[in-house]
């Protein structure tokens, strides 16, 4: 999946995820459009989130915490890349790859799929699906994101109030669930719902 960057480069940024500095300086008005950017700060929150720390998932003003939090239209979204993954100096938890992918697939921002992931960790069929729900439901770099659940075991959230996904091992949703959801995909600990 590629999609072309605002005159076609693409800058690389990080920021102080702490206080949304980029966001909050000003700075959110002359990079719009203009600048994409690696969203490091959510790769490493969702890291943690993945083991067991879900409610690291939604920031003080209720919000997806980093760049996808501020501006999702400049967010390039990642789990891993030739640096991170192949030469081992910050992967993401391998057994948790698609609980990761479930996330920026469903979210805001510019997803990206890691090469190694889709052609050879056998991700092909798991991503291409979550990329067709992606599509199908119109989800892009602007989506809205309604955060449901964000506690150690569960993550959920309603996007575009097209889809709903849910992230963790917890399976007890009470009513957080509309009736008018059906499944769309499922796998261990994961599942993505589409409006009927």
């Amino acid at each position: 999946m590629y999609s072309s960057p605002p005159l076609g480069w693409i800058k690389v940024v990080t920021y102080n995820s702490s206080n949304n500095s980029l966001g909050s300086s000003g700075c959110d008005g002359v990079f719009r459009g203009v600048v994409t950017a690696f969203d490091i700060t959510t790769k490493g929150i969702l890291q943690a989130a993945v083991k067991g720390e879900s409610w690291r998932l939604k920031d003080a003003n209720g919000k997806p915490p980093g760049l996808i939090g501020i501006l999702p239209e400049n967010a390039v979204t990642f789990i891993d890349n030739h640096d991170t993954e192949s030469q081992k100096i910050w992967p993401f938890p391998g057994e948790k790859v698609s609980l990761g992918y479930v996330y920026i697939l469903t979210h805001p921002g510019i997803p990206s799929i890691f090469y190694d992931h889709f052609f050879e960790w056998g991700k092909k069929e798991e991503l291409t699906e979550l990329v067709a729900i992606r599509n199908k439901n119109g989800i892009g770099p602007a989506s809205k994101v309604n955060i449901l659940a964000a506690e150690s075991d569960l993550y959920m959230a309603a996007i575009d109030d097209k889809i709903i996904m849910k992230i963790g091992p917890k399976m007890d949703l009470g009513n957080l669930l509309p009736s008018n959801y059906q499944v769309a995909t499922s796998g261990k600990d994961y599942a993505v719902w589409e409006k009927h």
